[in-house]
């Protein structure tokens, strides 16, 4: 070992006591692959602060000795942000010891708490307090709330609440020389120069690492009805969505757009769910929501639907009768992801478009995808409601996947491009990561670019925070 490496691992165990230091294969190996077993890195060591203050403390080291830090949460990522390189030279940072809520307080809606706890954990926290937080994820058990704040993770619950960005009120976060901001404040109301917040959220912790949050809660739903609504085509969806609107204002909480064969994907791998409105090309699943004790909601959703039927804007719909077939509802929606991996490889895309040009850009990507790659298998669903699709592509069955994937740049720059055309964006709610830092250049401006670079420099002038991630190294165009 080296002196610099020496010198580094010995404060990094005072920082954090020896134990909370890992070097064994192993102890780090869970730590360096990704989610989607995409990307694997090496690492000088896994450190597991406890405290805001031991982070700052490893921060401090590493910058003393010029070692790259790495911030990681529960791991879920979809773009390989929180996956170090293979050098070998970056410090791993996870931040799921810091776990604990540090306040409630309900008068003011607000729950402050700590990075490390899972999204589920501060569901929990919320409705302990007898509210609602409303942000809803896959993999909401396993994921934290730190790396929804650094993902500006979305959801199914975008429609009616925002994004993660929309939620949080104030942040703590370590910044790269160490310092500690404390941005802690529960208002709603704050113009007192720059919204500071809103430069870490979303910045995948290149720009610093968030440590704790105060978070915005709502009135808790009392009545909760979900349906899934059986349609011809995209377009009818879309209208679906407009009409349900008009009829549920901002009851309606989601709105997700299912295609029949990702439907049946999911129930290939789930058999025990229900198929209750087998035969039709597109679903939309919906959720409404009303915290009034007696509010009549299942009978609006029932005259609604029967509204659009009658219209033939939908062509069936099941409304759930229990919470449990409710349950089962979502379930076919949020397997979709675990059966693709389990299916094997496949390109992915999580791309958001204003909703009045999805149907157009779904018919125009199939047309050149199917002239490209004849036989491809098209997994298409997402949060339609705010325009985020899932618009994900398998390989024909009589190719073997590994050939296929050899086309996802290929696949990219018809899909991309595509988005471009149509005023998207190509990531909706999953970031940049390491996947996409050059899509990240071809897509935005150059200016855009200039701007982001400053941030940056400004911020981690060293480029020792999650370094590769979101901006390439040196990117130029």
């Amino acid at each position: 070992m080296t002196d610099k490496r020496a010198t580094l691992q010995a404060r990094l165990e005072a920082a954090v006591g020896k134990a909370q230091v890992l070097t064994a294969a192993a102890d780090t190996a869970p730590y360096l692959t990704d989610w989607r077993g995409r990307y694997h890195g090496r690492a000088l060591a896994i450190v597991r602060p406890g405290t805001t203050a031991e982070v700052a403390e490893v921060v401090r080291a590493c910058r003393e000795t010029a070692t790259p830090l790495v911030p990681q949460g529960g791991n879920t990522g979809h773009c390989g942000g929180a996956t170090p390189d293979d050098s070998g030279d970056a410090v791993l940072l996870s931040l799921t010891r810091l776990n604990r809520l540090r306040a409630a307080d309900p008068a003011n809606g607000t729950l402050t708490v700590e990075a490390g706890m899972t999204l589920a954990a501060v569901q929990d926290a919320a409705a302990a307090a007898g509210l609602y937080f409303p942000l809803s994820l896959a993999a909401e058990g396993s994921c934290t709330i730190g790396g929804n704040i650094a993902t500006n993770a979305g959801g199914t619950a975008v429609l009616r609440f925002g994004n993660t960005r929309e939620l949080v009120l104030g942040l703590e976060v370590v910044l790269a020389d160490g310092r500690v901001w404390d941005g802690l404040r529960g208002l709603r109301k704050d113009n007192t120069g720059y919204d500071l917040k809103q430069l870490f959220i979303g910045a995948e912790g290149t720009l610093g690492i968030v440590t704790a949050a105060v978070l915005k809660l709502f009135a808790a739903p009392r009545t909760r009805v979900t349906a899934l609504v059986a349609v011809a085509d995209v377009a009818a969806a879309v209208t679906l969505l407009g009409e349900l609107k008009q009829a549920l204002g901002d009851r309606l909480v989601g709105f997700e757009l299912i295609s029949a064969f990702a439907l049946a994907l999911s129930r290939k791998h789930q058999p025990r769910l229900p198929d209750p409105l087998p035969g039709h090309p597109w679903y939309a699943l919906v959720e409404a929501h009303d915290s009034a004790a007696d509010a009549p909601l299942a009978a609006m959703v029932e005259q609604a639907l029967g509204a659009v039927l009658e219209a033939g804007t939908a062509t069936d719909a099941a409304l759930a009768q229990s919470g449990e077939q409710a349950a089962h509802l979502w379930e076919l929606r949020e397997n979709i992801a675990e059966a693709q991996r389990a299916e094997g490889p496949n390109v992915k895309h999580d791309i958001s478009l204003p909703v009045s040009a999805i149907p157009a850009f779904l018919a125009e990507a199939a047309g050149a995808l199917e002239s490209a790659f004849p036989g491809l298998r098209f997994v298409t669903f997402g949060h339609l409601g705010d325009g985020n699709l899932h618009y994900n592509l398998a390989g024909p069955e009589s190719v073997p996947a590994e050939s296929f994937m050899a086309n996802a740049g290929a696949i990219n720059r018809i899909v991309h491009d595509l988005v471009a055309a149509h005023g998207g964006s190509i990531s909706a709610e999953h970031g940049i990561g390491q996947m996409k830092t050059d899509e990240l250049v071809r897509y935005k401006s150059a200016l855009e670019i200039e701007l982001m670079q400053r941030i940056k420099s400004a911020l981690d002038p060293t480029c020792l925070l999650n370094p590769g991630k979101v901006l390439r190294q040196g990117a130029d165009r």
